[in-house]
Protein backbone atom coordinates (compact mmCIF):
# COMPACT_ATOMS: atom_id res chain seq x y z
CA UNK A 1 0.00 0.00 0.00
CA UNK A 2 1.32 3.33 -0.88
CA UNK A 3 2.02 5.97 1.43
CA UNK A 4 -0.84 8.23 -0.42
CA UNK A 5 -3.12 5.39 -0.39
CA UNK A 6 -2.31 5.06 3.81
CA UNK A 7 -3.37 9.04 3.98
CA UNK A 8 -6.81 8.37 1.91
CA UNK A 9 -10.02 8.84 4.26
CA UNK A 10 -13.13 8.68 2.71
CA UNK A 11 -16.53 10.10 3.50
CA UNK A 12 -19.91 10.39 3.19
CA UNK A 13 -23.43 11.36 4.20
CA UNK A 14 -25.91 9.57 5.67
CA UNK A 15 -28.20 8.23 2.32
CA UNK A 16 -24.59 7.53 0.38
CA UNK A 17 -25.31 10.24 -1.98
CA UNK A 18 -22.51 11.96 -1.19
CA UNK A 19 -18.94 10.72 -1.00
CA UNK A 20 -15.47 12.11 -1.08
CA UNK A 21 -11.81 11.35 -0.06
CA UNK A 22 -9.16 13.04 1.12
CA UNK A 23 -5.63 12.14 0.15
CA UNK A 24 -3.66 14.40 2.74
CA UNK A 25 -3.34 15.14 6.10
CA UNK A 26 -6.51 17.03 8.08
CA UNK A 27 -6.02 19.87 10.42
CA UNK A 28 -6.58 19.88 14.02
CA UNK A 29 -9.37 18.76 14.89
CA UNK A 30 -11.79 20.72 17.50
CA UNK A 31 -15.12 21.13 18.97
CA UNK A 32 -17.10 24.15 18.26
CA UNK A 33 -19.96 24.87 20.47
CA UNK A 34 -21.67 27.99 18.55
CA UNK A 35 -24.86 28.63 18.25
CA UNK A 36 -24.72 27.99 14.85
CA UNK A 37 -22.83 24.71 14.73
CA UNK A 38 -25.09 23.26 17.74
CA UNK A 39 -27.82 23.99 15.01
CA UNK A 40 -26.26 22.88 11.80
CA UNK A 41 -25.82 19.56 14.28
CA UNK A 42 -28.59 19.11 15.91
CA UNK A 43 -26.37 18.72 18.81
CA UNK A 44 -23.92 20.19 21.67
CA UNK A 45 -21.21 20.78 19.31
CA UNK A 46 -19.78 20.16 15.96
CA UNK A 47 -16.63 18.41 16.14
CA UNK A 48 -14.78 19.64 12.90
CA UNK A 49 -11.24 19.40 10.71
CA UNK A 50 -9.77 21.91 8.20
CA UNK A 51 -8.40 20.09 4.75
CA UNK A 52 -7.16 21.96 1.93
CA UNK A 53 -8.90 22.18 -1.03
CA UNK A 54 -6.87 20.44 -3.31
CA UNK A 55 -7.03 17.23 -0.81
CA UNK A 56 -10.64 17.00 -0.98
CA UNK A 57 -11.99 15.03 -3.81
CA UNK A 58 -15.71 14.17 -4.53
CA UNK A 59 -16.21 11.31 -6.27
CA UNK A 60 -20.06 10.89 -6.23
CA UNK A 61 -23.04 13.22 -5.64
CA UNK A 62 -21.60 16.58 -5.84
CA UNK A 63 -24.83 18.17 -7.72
CA UNK A 64 -26.36 16.92 -4.60
CA UNK A 65 -25.02 19.34 -2.31
CA UNK A 66 -25.94 22.47 -1.32
CA UNK A 67 -24.74 25.64 0.57
CA UNK A 68 -26.27 28.14 2.89
CA UNK A 69 -24.64 31.36 3.85
CA UNK A 70 -25.35 31.20 7.28
CA UNK A 71 -23.60 34.54 8.09
CA UNK A 72 -22.07 37.00 5.12
CA UNK A 73 -19.08 34.89 3.31
CA UNK A 74 -19.11 31.53 5.72
CA UNK A 75 -21.06 28.81 3.64
CA UNK A 76 -22.22 25.71 5.29
CA UNK A 77 -23.13 22.18 3.08
CA UNK A 78 -25.17 19.63 3.29
CA UNK A 79 -26.88 16.53 1.55
CA UNK A 80 -29.77 18.35 -0.15
CA UNK A 81 -31.53 14.76 0.12
CA UNK A 82 -30.93 13.59 3.53
CA UNK A 83 -30.30 16.77 5.15
CA UNK A 84 -26.05 15.89 6.13
CA UNK A 85 -23.82 18.24 7.19
CA UNK A 86 -20.94 18.24 5.14
CA UNK A 87 -18.37 20.75 5.74
CA UNK A 88 -17.50 24.76 5.58
CA UNK A 89 -16.15 27.43 3.99
CA UNK A 90 -14.98 31.08 4.20
CA UNK A 91 -15.63 33.08 1.15
CA UNK A 92 -12.32 34.98 2.10
CA UNK A 93 -10.43 31.37 2.49
CA UNK A 94 -11.63 29.67 -0.61
CA UNK A 95 -8.57 26.64 -0.42
CA UNK A 96 -9.87 25.56 3.34
CA UNK A 97 -12.50 23.80 3.88
CA UNK A 98 -14.13 22.11 7.67
CA UNK A 99 -15.34 18.70 7.57
CA UNK A 100 -17.72 17.55 9.79
CA UNK A 101 -15.82 14.56 11.74
CA UNK A 102 -18.85 12.64 11.40
CA UNK A 103 -19.09 12.06 7.57
CA UNK A 104 -15.69 10.44 7.91
CA UNK A 105 -15.84 6.59 7.07
CA UNK A 106 -12.53 5.61 9.51
CA UNK A 107 -10.03 6.80 11.87
CA UNK A 108 -9.04 10.56 10.67
CA UNK A 109 -5.85 10.07 12.42
CA UNK A 110 -6.62 13.41 14.41
CA UNK A 111 -8.34 13.70 17.85
CA UNK A 112 -9.68 16.87 19.03
CA UNK A 113 -7.20 19.84 20.55
CA UNK A 114 -9.43 22.01 22.27
CA UNK A 115 -13.25 23.63 22.85
CA UNK A 116 -14.04 26.79 21.23
CA UNK A 117 -17.43 29.10 21.89
CA UNK A 118 -17.41 27.62 24.81
CA UNK A 119 -19.56 31.00 26.00
CA UNK A 120 -22.25 29.76 23.95
CA UNK A 121 -22.25 26.06 24.64
CA UNK A 122 -25.89 24.05 25.20
CA UNK A 123 -26.40 25.18 28.75
CA UNK A 124 -27.44 21.16 29.34
CA UNK A 125 -23.99 19.98 27.94
CA UNK A 126 -21.28 19.63 30.81
CA UNK A 127 -17.51 19.48 29.17
CA UNK A 128 -15.80 16.62 31.32
CA UNK A 129 -12.88 16.02 29.03
CA UNK A 130 -9.56 17.86 30.12
CA UNK A 131 -9.31 19.50 26.87
CA UNK A 132 -8.55 23.53 26.57
CA UNK A 133 -11.60 25.66 26.60
CA UNK A 134 -11.76 28.48 24.71
CA UNK A 135 -14.47 31.29 25.39
CA UNK A 136 -14.56 32.38 21.59
CA UNK A 137 -13.03 32.04 18.13
CA UNK A 138 -10.19 29.74 16.87
CA UNK A 139 -6.76 31.55 17.45
CA UNK A 140 -5.00 32.53 14.19
CA UNK A 141 -2.45 30.48 13.24
CA UNK A 142 -4.29 27.47 15.01
CA UNK A 143 -6.38 26.35 12.29
CA UNK A 144 -3.48 26.03 9.75
CA UNK A 145 -1.52 22.86 11.03
CA UNK A 146 -0.88 19.80 8.34
CA UNK A 147 -3.84 21.18 6.39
Amino acid sequence: MSQAEKNRITGRCLCGAVQFEIDGRLGPAIYCHCAQCRRASGSAFAANASVRARYLHFRSGRDRICEYESTPGKFRAFCSRCGSPLYSRLASDPETFRIRLGTLDGDPGRRPLSHFWVSSKATWHEITDELPQFEGDVPPGADSEGS
